[in-house]
């Protein structure tokens, strides 16, 4: 299960900007690697509070994490400036604060550095020997396209990607409600680092196919509902496929061609349990061969001009 970067953090869902970033110096102080040189332990949790800082200290992440959890990180919408959390493709730049840059020391615990850590001139040495330079893996990109049943249902699928000249083939999840056009940052699936430094991360821009019936626009499935004269007129229920399962929707009596009805929640459905209607409209469907009776009453029908209301 994935962390949740506000626990990480200890804010709660709330937390201004500032608490964020107050909260993030003093877990730093707390397990910079380089003041625990030999604690595996506080390396880890200083990941986790980096990436959960990544995250939301930079408003656009922070608003794609809140709006559908860390099943994937660095997800931004389709049309957006740029990758999330760094540049695109990028080149090897470790993700860092609000944009996605490397974490300046300085800026981070003072002027002085880590000696302000320990109130001193020239702070502490760590012991032993000399660790090798670490440097991260490079960023990979690579697109792909899937059926938008698989976008608005999410799900696992394939995607080959190119890493230090060999193509692979890596299982990536796409979250349910994905828009067309999404951008999102896997991270560790890039090149490796060297000297122990963190691998890139695979920044993965995904294209939805269109649907024979159904298109959406934002969080709201379309569809037009063919329906018989029979059905119009005397209103009925018909079934409806949706991601959901088969619905039964009513149809008034005297429904006219256009009308738009609508199925709350069976729309498009966020990871964070947001969820859009479905609204079909109505499309009456004329019988290929109709009884002369019948064509003669419906000819003697009266009924008001329907295109009274057309203007230019």
């Amino acid at each position: 299960m994935s962390d949740d970067y506000y626990e990480t953090l200890g804010v709660p869902r709330t937390a201004s900007a500032e608490e964020i970033r107050k909260a993030y110096r003093e877990l730093a102080r707390k397990y910079h690697p380089d003041l625990h040189p030999d604690d595996e332990s506080a390396k880890d949790k200083f990941k986790k509070v980096q990436t959960a800082f990544d995250t939301l200290n930079d408003a656009s992440k922070r608003e794609m994490y809140d709006r559908y959890g860390s099943s994937f990180e660095g997800f931004a919408p389709g049309g957006g400036s740029g990758w999330a959390g760094g540049p695109f493709p990028g080149g090897g730049q470790a993700s860092g604060g609000g944009q996605g840059q490397e974490i300046d020391l300085e800026s981070l615990f003072g002027s002085g550095g880590f000696a302000d850590l320990f109130g001193g001139g020239g702070g502490r040495r760590s012991r032993g020997r000399r660790r090798p330079a670490a440097a991260a893996g490079e960023d990979v990109a690579a697109s792909i396209t899937v059926p938008f049943r698989l976008a608005i249902e999410g799900g696992p699928t394939d995607v080959r990607v190119d890493r230090e000249g060999r193509s692979e083939t890596i299982s990536v999840k796409i979250p349910q409600g994905l828009p067309d056009g999404s951008r999102m940052r896997l991270r560790g699936q890039g090149t490796p680092g060297r000297g122990g430094g963190p691998a890139g991360d695979l920044l993965l821009q995904v294209h939805v196919e269109p649907h024979a019936v159904f298109r959406r626009d934002r969080d709201t499935l379309e569809c037009k509902l063919p329906i018989t004269l029979a059905e119009a007129v005397q209103g009925a229920k018909v079934d409806v496929p949706t991601p959901w399962g088969t619905i039964s929707l009513k149809i008034p009596p005297m429904t006219s061609s256009g009308r738009k009805l609508r199925a709350q929640g069976m729309g498009v459905r966020n990871a964070n349990g947001v969820s859009g209607d479905l609204i079909a409209e109505v499309l009456i469907m004329l019988p290929t061969e109709m009884d002369d009776s019948v064509t003669s009453a419906i000819a003697t029908t009266s009924q008001p001009d329907p295109r009274s209301g057309m203007r230019w």
